[in-house]
């Protein structure tokens, strides 16, 4: 008998990356090619997976001690984290603000990781907010911080692996990513990826009311900040893995907006995403009226089924106004 070649992976991570890359057909305004980039398609169900293994091996190679991770994550990071925990034999702990769906933090327990819920409604430097309770517990477990927000690898992360798939995908045809911005990881390593092959790709970040970025890249000042319903994007202090400058500009969305625009790629284009997926989405059709004849790519950074008690529970999103 010949040998049998067969088409497997070694591990679940290896089957990170290499998302498709999807035509918007019926939402399009006719004027731009508009084109998703489906991040849900990784297998812990966000973009954040590539972070998380690009971090994680790089720890490894340079001998640190990772086997186990504390991190601060709204929910995708933490799934990412804790899906590779549970392939590799680590032990992980997420701190999760107190706002962000059941369905995230089921999905870390599923793969074996403590929770570990804060409140939301408290500054970020306070006690009792998740950034500094996940340092607090990796000081007291002696555990890998990955530190998301500030870390630059999660830049690199994507300068490496997604900016790189997008030109690929596109024969290097972009003239405009639309993004949002949470740690600013993702918009500033495919910004910066994009920028060194063609400088005059427009960057655009999404950014909710509330947060900081938009006013800081507009005025210098962070300004009030409030909290929010979408999830996963905005920040309420000036994290360190935001690259500002290879953003061109920065749309600021609202949630209804937001939430209204991720309901209708699923009822339209049969696309089943998140609101921070609808932020994007509404931000692409707005800067989709100023030019003609582009091709704009937008990043859906997860799925829809992290949402189904929220924006897709018609009862909740009457409960918070977002529907009549």
């Amino acid at each position: 008998m010949g040998k049998v070649v067969m088409k497997v992976f070694d591990s679940i991570l290896d089957t990170i990356g290499n998302t498709p890359m999807v035509r918007i057909n019926r939402m399009g305004d006719g004027r731009n090619n508009i084109f998703a980039k489906l991040e849900f398609f990784n297998p812990g169900g966000s973009v954040k997976d590539r972070m998380a293994k690009y971090i994680l091996e790089k720890a490894e190679r340079e001998g640190k001690k990772v086997d186990t991770i504390v991190e601060n994550s709204s929910g995708n990071t933490g799934s990412a984290m804790a899906m590779i925990s549970a392939a590799k034999g680590y032990r992980c702990l997420i701190t999760i603000p107190d706002k962000m769906s059941d369905e995230k933090i089921n999905l870390m327990k599923a793969f074996g990781t403590e929770v570990v819920v804060t409140r939301t409604d408290v500054p970020f430097d306070s006690p009792e907010s998740y950034y500094s309770t996940a340092r607090r517990i990796a000081e007291e477990r002696n555990a890998f911080y990955p530190d998301q927000y500030n870390n630059p690898d999660n830049i690199d992360a994507h300068f490496h692996s997604t900016g790189p798939e997008i030109y690929e995908q596109m024969d290097g045809k972009v003239d405009v990513i639309v993004a949002g911005i949470g740690t600013g990881g993702t918009i500033s390593g495919i910004g910066r990826f994009m920028k060194s092959r063609n400088p005059g790709v427009k960057i655009i970040g999404v950014d909710p009311e509330g947060s900081v970025f938009y006013n800081y890249f507009k005025t210098g000042n962070t300004g009030e900040t409030h909290l929010y319903k979408v999830e996963g994007i905005g920040e309420d202090y000036l994290v360190k893995a935001v690259d500002f400058s290879v953003i061109d500009d920065i749309i600021q969305v609202n949630d209804r907006n937001s939430f209204e625009m991720a309901r209708k790629l699923a009822s339209e284009e049969g696309i089943f995403a998140g609101g921070s997926s609808g932020s994007a989405m509404y931000a692409a059709l707005e800067i989709s009226k100023e030019m003609e004849g582009k091709n704009i790519v937008v990043i859906f950074p997860d799925s829809g089924y992290r949402y189904l008690s929220k924006i897709y529970n018609d009862k909740w999103m009457r409960e918070n106004g977002f529907m009549e």
